[in-house]
């Protein structure tokens, strides 16, 4: 028996919804790309040059200066370890412990969690402020110390709402039965809620990398006087104002022999510059990540 072959041929209506489609993501792809594009073009550009203006996706003179100029300041190096470790640590230990007490709430048969999830939702709208927290941190004996970067940021009650909701959509049949096979809780949050929830931590642990990644607040509060704990971010902080200013009275923030060379650099070509020197680890770490992004929600789960 001949099978017949249904062809679909596509209708003017669906021609035209896809030139549509397809004209508005080229549209929204432009518009997205277009800054980081100009970006990168001005910070590649001559610092003179950039100064007339009319650059938009490629330098008009191309040069590197921008970027050496930032690598002959002090200290970048030792920010940027120290930004490298307060990231991978702080984020290891955040998504985990977050983990962990998402876990607890999600669980049917913890009879506080009513109250512990209102008591965690109250911090999202009330805090003691920038001074109590100061003394706070101080009296805990973290002031000029790397410890600083990590303990403070271990808890936090978005992700931690974030996580315990998705941990709400498995089905908790999945922890009954393991424990009917003798599997502890962390037997079960280990070997069996953190697997499932793979999507979800993914994005959580890019969420804390990049404000860890980010951060320099911290290091002007409580670590500003000491060398050796600071970070990527405040040290960069400190290189753009001094341009900026011309100097002014962080002129001792620059070796001697580089103030000249600096002053001749346009604000406008350090500041892309330094832009991009943030960005681009970001950038580098999203698409290890990116994959767990658009797996199911409940991948791995049985059906109920």
């Amino acid at each position: 028996m001949t099978k017949r072959i249904m062809i679909h041929r596509l209708t003017f209506r669906d021609r035209l919804f896809e030139f549509i489609n397809y004209s508005f993501l080229t549209c929204v792809i432009i518009v997205t790309l277009y800054p980081f594009l100009n970006v990168l073009a001005i910070s590649l550009n001559d610092s003179t040059d950039t100064i007339r203006g009319g650059i938009y996706l490629w330098p008009r003179e191309f040069t590197l200066n921008n970027y050496l100029e930032i690598v002959k300041y002090d200290n970048l190096v030792t920010g940027f370890v120290n930004s490298v470790l307060r990231t991978v640590i702080g984020t290891v230990l955040g998504v985990f412990i977050q983990a962990m007490v998402a876990f607890t709430l999600s669980r049917r048969d913890f009879k506080g969690r009513g109250f512990v999830s209102t008591a965690i939702v109250l911090t999202m709208y009330f805090s003691g402020g920038l001074i109590p927290g100061y003394m706070l941190i101080r009296d805990l004996g973290l002031i000029n110390s790397f410890w600083v970067y990590i303990l403070p940021g271990l808890v936090s009650a978005f992700n931690i709402i974030i996580i315990r909701s998705f941990m709400d959509s498995l089905p908790f049949s999945l922890q009954e039965s393991a424990k009917m096979d003798g599997a502890n809780d962390f037997t079960i949050f280990y070997r069996i809620m953190l697997p499932l929830c793979k999507p979800v931590l993914a994005t959580i642990a890019l969420f804390v990398a990049v404000g860890q990644w980010n951060q320099w607040f911290d290091t002007y509060l409580y670590n500003s006087m000491n060398a050796n704990l600071t970070t990527l971010q405040y040290e960069l902080m400190k290189i753009l104002d001094n341009t900026t200013m011309g100097g002014g009275q962080d002129a001792n923030l620059m070796r001697p022999n580089d103030q000249q060379q600096a002053n001749m650099v346009s604000p406008e070509s350090i500041k892309m510059a330094i832009t991009m020197v943030t960005v681009i680890p970001i950038i580098l770490v999203y698409p290890f990540v990116q994959r767990y992004f658009i797996q199911g929600m409940t991948l791995g789960a049985v059906k109920q």
